[in-house]
C-alpha cells in the first residue's frame, strides 16, 4: 500500500507537469502511464490480479481526492464524469483505471478459463466492458479542452482494446481493422515524438504485429503464416497470441503428420502409431532449425522449453501406451534383440529429450563464459561465476550418463563410445571452471593439480576422437582448452608469486624450519614473503667462515748456538777520563 501511494505520489506530479500542454489543452500520457503501472504491479511476471487490486486502489484514492465519491457506505449512487467536469487530467485518468481495470480482470478470468471453460463468458464480459470504458475515455478527450496527442493516443487504446474483443470473438476481419488503426496512430506517434516515447509506441506496434497477421492467416492470406513463424523466432507475440501461434503450428503439423508412418535411428525402423508421437517428430527438424537461427538468447531459451515440453508430452504418451501393452509381440529383426518398437521409439524420444538438455545448457554455458570475460561494469551488482557453469556441466553430464544407460542400445558399441567421448569432453571443461573457482578463493595448489586433470582429459580426447571423428562436430574444441589452461597455468603462479595475503597465512614454524636463501634453491619453487619484501632473502650476508690453507712459520732455530764476542772493552771504566771522558760520556763518543 504505502509502495501504491509512492507511485500514485509520482505519477501525480508526472500527470501534474503535463496537466496543461504546450497549445494551452489538458494532457495525459496513457501508454506511458498503463506501461509504467504494469510493470511494477505485477505483469512483468504475468499476474493479472496484483495488477487488478491496484487499480482498484487506485480508483478509489483518485475519487477520494477528487471528491468523487459514489454515495456513502449505506447507498450506491453512480456519476458519471461529463465534459463539462474536465478540468483536471485525473478525470481522465479514473476512465482510463476504469477499462484497466476491467482488462485485467478479462485477462485473469484467460489464464483461469484453460481449466475452468465456463469462466469464458466472464471474460467476454469483462473485456467488453473494458472496450466500453475506453470509448467513453476518447469522447471525454473530444472535449477542445484536451490537447491533441491526448486525443490521438485515447484513439488508439480504444481501437486497441476493440480489437481484441473482436479477436476473441474470432470476428478477423474487424478485429485486423482495429489493430490495424491502432498501429497506424501508434506509428505516426513515434515518428513526431521524444526517443524516449517513440520507443514506447514501437513497443505496441511490436505486441500488434502478431495478431495482424494471425487475423490475415484467417481471413485467407497464406503468406502470413511465414511471417508468423518468423515474429516466433525474433520473441514476437507474447500473452495470448503465443497461445493462438502454438496451436496454429501443432495444427499445421497435424495435417502433416497423416502421412508419417515410421522414423529411422541407429539403423533401425520403427513404426509410429501414436498420433502425438507423429506430430513431435514431424516438427522436430523445424523447431532445431528455428533454434539454429535464432540470435536472441532469450527466444532462444523459450524454444528449448517450447521444444522440451513437447518431448516430455510425447514421452508420456507413449509411456501410457507401454502400459497398456505390455505384452506386446517382440519384433523379430535381428537388430532390436528383445526391445520391442514401442519400446525402441520410447528410448529415440528419451534420447532425443537428453540431447536437447545438453545443447541447452551448452548454450546457456556459452552465454555466461563470455559474461565472464566482460569486465564488471557494476561492483554492487553480482555478475557470473564459475560455480554457475559447475551447475550446468553437472546437468549435462547426468544426462549423459542417462543416455548410456538407454534400453536398446547396450550393444551399440559406436553410440557408447560416442557418449563416453562426449562426457570426456564436459568433463574437462567441468574441471576447467572447479579450477576457475579455486583461483578466485587463491587455493593455487588445488587449481593447479585441477589444470593438470584438464590437460588429461583432454589429452584422452584427443586420443580416442581419431576414430569418432564425427562426434567431434557439435562438441566445443578441446585444442582451445589445451590453449587456454596452458595460459591459465603462467598466470596462475605469477599470481602466487606475487600473493603476499596467502603467504602471510603459513605458520611462523614453517618458514623459520626452511630459510634458505634463494641463491642455494634455485631449483625448487616455494612461496617466500621475503622476496617481495623490502629486505629478500637473497644471499646470505655476511658469509660463513670458511677454513683456508695458513701460510707456513719459520723459527731462527741457530741463534741459540750462536756464541757472541766479548763486549769488555767497550764497557765505560769508571773514575777514568775526567772532564773530557765526562763530556765524551754525555755525548756517546767512548760508547
Amino acid at each position: 500500500m504505502a509502495a501504491d501511494k509512492q507511485n500514485d505520489t509520482k505519477v501525480s506530479s508526472l500527470d501534474e507537469n503535463k496537466n496543461k500542454s504546450a497549445d494551452g489543452g489538458i494532457g495525459l500520457e496513457i501508454l506511458q502511464i498503463i506501461k509504467e503501472s504494469q510493470q511494477q504491479h505485477g505483469l512483468r511476471h504475468g499476474d493479472y490480479q496484483r495488477y487488478r487490486g491496484y487499480c482498484s486502489r487506485r480508483l478509489r484514492r483518485l475519487r477520494k481526492t477528487l471528491g468523487f465519491k459514489m454515495g456513502n457506505r449505506h447507498k450506491f449512487i453512480g456519476k458519471k464524469i461529463t465534459v463539462e467536469m474536465i478540468s483536471d487530467s485525473r478525470y481522465l485518468l479514473l476512465v482510463l483505471m476504469e477499462a484497466e481495470r476491467a482488462w485485467s480482470y478479462a485477462m485473469q478470468l484467460k489464464q483461469e478459463a484453460n481449466t475452468e471453460p465456463r469462466k469464458r463468458f466472464h471474460l467476454m464480459a469483462r473485456l467488453r466492458k473494458a472496450a466500453k470504458h475506453s470509448e467513453r475515455l476518447e469522447k471525454l478527450c473530444e472535449s477542445p479542452r484536451v490537447d491533441a496527442k491526448t486525443k490521438l493516443e485515447a484513439q488508439a487504446y480504444t481501437a486497441y482494446l476493440t480489437g481484441m474483443v473482436e479477436f476473441e470473438l474470432q470476428e478477423w476481419k474487424l478485429a485486423m481493422e482495429a489493430f490495424n488503426k491502432c498501429k497506424t496512430i501508434y506509428e505516426k506517434l513515434a515518428s513526431a515524438f521524444t526517443e524516449e516515447l517513440a520507443v514506447l509506441y514501437r513497443q505496441r506496434v511490436d505486441e500488434i504485429s502478431p495478431n495482424i497477421r494471425y487475423c490475415a492467416y484467417n481471413i485467407g492470406d497464406q503468406n502470413a503464416i511465414n511471417d508468423l513463424m518468423q515474429m516466433r523466432l525474433t520473441g514476437g507475440g507474447g500473452g495470448m497470441m503465443a497461445e493462438k501461434l502454438e496451436a496454429l503450428i501443432t495444427q499445421a503439423r497435424t495435417k502433416q503428420a497423416a502421412t508419417m508412418s515410421e522414423v529411422e535411428w541407429r539403423g533401425r525402423s520403427v513404426p509410429v502409431k501414436i498420433d502425438k508421437a507423429r506430430v513431435f517428430l514431424l516438427g522436430l527438424a523445424d523447431n532445431e532449425a528455428a533454434i539454429a537461427q535464432t540470435a536472441n538468447e532469450e527466444t532462444k531459451e523459450h524454444l528449448y522449453e517450447t521444444l522440451l515440453a513437447e518431448c516430455r508430452d510425447t514421452i508420456q504418451a507413449v509411456r501410457e501406451e507401454l502400459k497398456s501393452e505390455a505384452q506386446r509381440e517382440r519384433s523379430s529383426d535381428g537388430d532390436s534383440g528383445k526391445v520391442s518398437n514401442l519400446q525402441f521409439l520410447h528410448s529415440y524420444l528419451t534420447y532425443i529429450k537428453l540431447c536437447t538438455l545438453v545443447k541447452r545448457n551448452e548454450s546457456m554455458a556459452h552465454t555466461l563464459q563470455a559474461k565472464l570475460k566482460e569486465p564488471e561494469a557494476d561492483e554492487d551488482k553480482r555478475g557470473p561465476r564459475p560455480q554457475d557453469l559447475i551447475r550446468l556441466y553437472d546437468i549435462i553430464l547426468q544426462s549423459l550418463a542417462e543416455l548410456s544407460t538407454l534400453q536398446g542400445l547396450e550393444d551399440d558399441h559406436t553410440f557408447q563410445k560416442e557418449v563416453s567421448l562426449k562426457t570426456l569432453v564436459y568433463k574437462a571443461y567441468r574441471c576447467f571452471f572447479i579450477a576457475q573457482s579455486y583461483v578466485l578463493v587463491k587455493k593455487w595448489s588445488e587449481a593447479l593439480v585441477l589444470y593438470e586433470r584438464v590437460l588429461k582429459y583432454a589429452m584422452e580426447v584427443q586420443s580416442k576422437a581419431k576414430s569418432l571423428n564425427n562426434s567431434l562436430k557439435d562438441l566445443p574444441d578441446v585444442q582451445e582448452l589445451i590453449a587456454e589452461v596452458n595460459a591459465e597455468k603462467y598466470s596462475l603462479q605469477a599470481a602466487a608469486i606475487l600473493d603476499t595475503e596467502e603467504t602471510a597465512e603459513v605458520p611462523a614454524k614453517q618458514q623459520v624450519k626452511d630459510n634458505t636463501p634463494l641463491c642455494n634453491r634455485l631449483e625448487t619453487f616455494r612461496l617466500d614473503p621475503a622476496l617481495v619484501g623490502k629486505q629478500p632473502n637473497l644471499v646470505q650476508f655476511p658469509p660463513d667462515f670458511q677454513p683456508i690453507p695458513c701460510k707456513p712459520l719459520f723459527f731462527d732455530l741457530a741463534l741459540n748456538h750462536v756464541a757472541f764476542p766479548p763486549l769488555d772493552d767497550k764497557v765505560e771504566q769508571k773514575g777514568k777520563g775526567g772532564l773530557t771522558g765526562y763530556i765524551k760520556g754525555i755525548f756517546g763518543f767512548g760508547s
